[in-house]
């Protein structure tokens, strides 16, 4: 009889069911080999396995005699998630706490780098249109320029993309890949000239009053300017206020890991819901893989072109083009790619810190980018 039972759920694997076993490996073996994002693709990619097992119990099942059951998986998603998005806005308190804003309020120039590199996200959503995706999937699509999973996640998500595992798949994948994807992307539109550019680090005392009104003021303004960012900018800025307040360290420890780490974990497995494969094997999955990258290359390139800009309008205190491209959010990856390649062109430069300032003004420009998204298109379509 168990043999019976076991062949039956064998011969009800469909085709789509056997491509998603393969993607959750690929994801799995991505984690633990190539070290990409383990934290979250390692989750996704089992999670992916779970939810396309034939009457898998992690989702929600009608069986006869039985009637419904409830998922774990899928009342993870519908609490979590799908309620009010929950888990991509609370890791926001654990990623604000852990950023130190010091280097950019040393040099506020760098804060538009952040700005300038958002433009792939909104070249994408006209490209992704451009194909014939519906508006808001096209936002969504073009989200995955903000090179933010959390964001991409809140926001597809929010406005109810029919692809919003593909876009978190998407997401995490380019955002692991930031390595191997930036150094392209740069080397594109520079010189070896260009990125051997030295730029003197002169750190500025920032005095603790600043670093304390820094992300009350951030958010005010955020909130005027795109109402529907509160919610992603507020709790960003909740946890960098937990860390620069001085009176809250061990909160502060909690935010930065324990409840990172958790909610990282319950995030990547729960987001594999909507990677069941009725949804996700279809042939839009391959190309907003495809918009992704472009996003992500358009985003590097056109910081790296503003620069370069910026610097023919203020030709004092020059900035080498390549920090342009660590204006996107993924921190601090980006800003240890220009690093790199600063110490290619010329052993002796030293961007670090200069990148580094670029990369958290992106992680703030990601997240206001993301609630401009949902502020204009959240009624259009």
């Amino acid at each position: 009889m168990g043999f019976e039972f076991l062949w039956e759920g064998l011969l009800s694997i469909t085709p789509q069911q056997v491509v998603m076993y393969v993607v959750g490996a690929l994801l799995i073996w991505l984690a633990i080999e190539k070290g990409f994002e383990p934290a979250l693709l390692m989750p996704m990619g089992f999670g992916a396995i779970l939810v396309n097992l034939p009457l898998s119990g992690v989702i929600n099942q009608v069986s006869a005699g039985v009637g419904e059951t409830h998922g774990i998986i899928q009342w993870l998603f519908e609490v979590g998630i799908e309620a009010s998005e929950a888990m991509p806005i609370l890791l926001f308190i654990g990623i604000g706490a852990m950023i130190d804003f010091g280097p950019l309020l040393a040099n506020p120039k760098l804060f538009l780098c952040g700005a300038a590199a958002q433009a792939g996200i909104f070249l994408t959503i006209l490209i992704a249109a451009g194909l014939g995706f519906d508006i808001k999937d096209a936002a969504s699509i073009g989200i995955i320029g903000a090179a933010d999973g959390p964001t991409s996640i809140l926001v597809s998500q929010t406005l109810k993309s029919n692809y919003v595992g593909a876009i978190a798949v998407a997401a995490y994948s380019y955002m692991a890949l930031v390595p191997i994807i930036q150094p392209f992307a740069i080397k594109l539109v520079t010189t070896k000239k260009d990125r051997a550019m030295r730029m003197p680090y002169q750190p500025k005392g920032v005095t603790r009053r600043m670093r304390i009104m820094f992300p009350i003021i951030v958010t005010a303004i955020a909130g005027l300017v795109a109402p529907s960012s509160v919610a992603l900018v507020g709790f960003l800025m909740f946890g960098n206020l937990i860390r620069e307040c001085g009176v809250l360290t061990t909160l502060s420890n909690t935010a930065q890991n324990d409840l990172a780490n958790l909610i990282t974990l319950l995030l990547g497995i729960t987001i594999s819901f909507s990677m069941k494969a009725d949804q996700f094997v279809q042939p839009q999955t391959l190309m907003i893989m495809g918009l992704g990258l472009v996003a992500f290359v358009l985003d590097s390139v056109v910081g790296v072109l503003f620069v370069k800009v910026l610097n023919l309008v203020t030709p004092k205190n020059k900035i080498n083009p390549m920090v342009g491209a660590a204006g996107i959010s993924a921190f601090p990856m980006s800003a240890r790619v220009i690093e790199k390649l600063g110490q290619e062109a010329d052993s002796q430069n030293h961007l670090l810190m200069h990148a580094i300032a670029a990369n958290v003004s992106g992680q703030i420009a990601s997240v206001v980018a993301g609630g401009v998204v949902l502020q204009y298109f959240a009624n259009l379509g």
